[in-house]
């Protein structure tokens, strides 16, 4: 396992200060130019400004077709180009924009866990590679940054009723126990959740068969899931889902957690959504259940906890 000392924030003040001089003869232009209002979504602010210092041959390598193939691939551990942010093809004020861009789609705490998250998995952010789909302040535009164990996506509503504007992923590569890894807490959230059920509630929520793989992490817009539904349960028990599902969304910025919750609400709210966990994959025989799913018309989180977390997140109205 790699370990660099990566840079991982810088302010915003310093950090205008330092794309003032990128070297490769472009201005910064300003937030209006890519559609997008001061106060607005500020990654995408800053997504337009990079793009905007990119040299022809940089162009050439990390910009794409909206329609490319590449903007709808979904995996745990891939590069969408060769290119890395951490290497001499970038400049290194383009790689602070990078990390900026990686802070404003995250919150606070997310964005502490993520740059843990890629220093433990692959020595840090700049070890990971982006990609633009289409053109910044277009009608239809994505940003992408993929690596080990992370995929973050960027389209400034451009694709209306997507969150995130895709499918996204997240993990760690701690395997020594499930409680080391990062995003154990969310599990410790979920489980919560199987506790308070009844012996009934809890035979239907716990599945016999092996969590379902990763290639079916797309939602599959069905009226019936296997498990057991949130609709059914007590005002108490959809609390709970809901502090779950607040421990899962505030790992990223506002706006997005917003969307899901808004097109969440389009198809039902919580009460739509089923959840699953699945009881061979019991990791300590401990009765924490370390493979779970919540699942829904528009929702699918897959989080399977072992032999590390692989996790992903998929809400569309469309």
């Amino acid at each position: 396992m790699r370990k660099k000392s990566h840079p991982t924030s810088v302010d915003r003040r310093n950090f205008m200060i330092a794309t003032g001089g990128l070297g490769v003869g472009c201005a910064l232009s300003p937030s209006s130019l890519w559609g997008f209002e001061p106060g607005g979504s500020k990654a995408e602010t800053v997504i337009g400004e990079l793009y905007e210092t990119l040299t022809g041959p940089q162009r050439e390598v990390v910009c794409k077709e909206f329609g490319d193939a590449l903007r709808q691939k979904v995996n745990a551990n891939w590069h969408v180009v060769k290119a890395l942010i951490g290497s001499d093809f970038y400049t290194k004020s383009q790689r602070n924009m990078v990390h900026e861009i990686v802070k404003q789609l995250t919150s606070e705490s997310g964005f502490e866990l993520i740059s843990k998250q890629t220093e433990d998995d692959d020595g840090g952010i700049d070890a990971y590679s982006v990609a633009w789909f289409g053109k910044p302040g277009t009608e239809s535009f994505e940003w992408m940054l993929t690596g080990r164990h992370l995929t973050l996506r960027a389209d400034g509503n451009t694709q209306k009723k997507v969150v995130f504007g895709g499918p996204i992923v997240y993990g760690h590569g701690e395997e020594t126990a499930p409680e080391d890894n990062l995003f154990f807490f969310q599990t410790q959230k979920v489980n919560k959740v199987f506790a308070a059920l009844s012996s009934e509630q809890r035979q239907q929520a716990l599945l016999k068969a092996s969590i379902p793989s990763e290639s079916s992490v797309r939602v599959e817009k069905k009226d019936q899931y296997a498990g057991l539904r949130v609709g059914s349960l007590s005002a108490d028990q959809v609390g709970l889902v809901n502090e779950a599902l607040t421990s899962i969304l505030g790992v990223y910025r506002e706006e997005d957690a917003k969307e899901a919750r808004e097109l969440l609400a389009e198809v039902g709210g919580l009460e739509s959504l089923s959840l699953q966990f699945y009881a061979n994959d019991d990791l300590k025989s401990d009765g924490v259940w370390d493979m779970w799913r919540i699942v829904g018309k528009n929702t699918c989180i897959h989080f399977r906890g072992a032999p590390h977390v692989h996790a992903y997140i998929h809400i569309q109205n469309v």
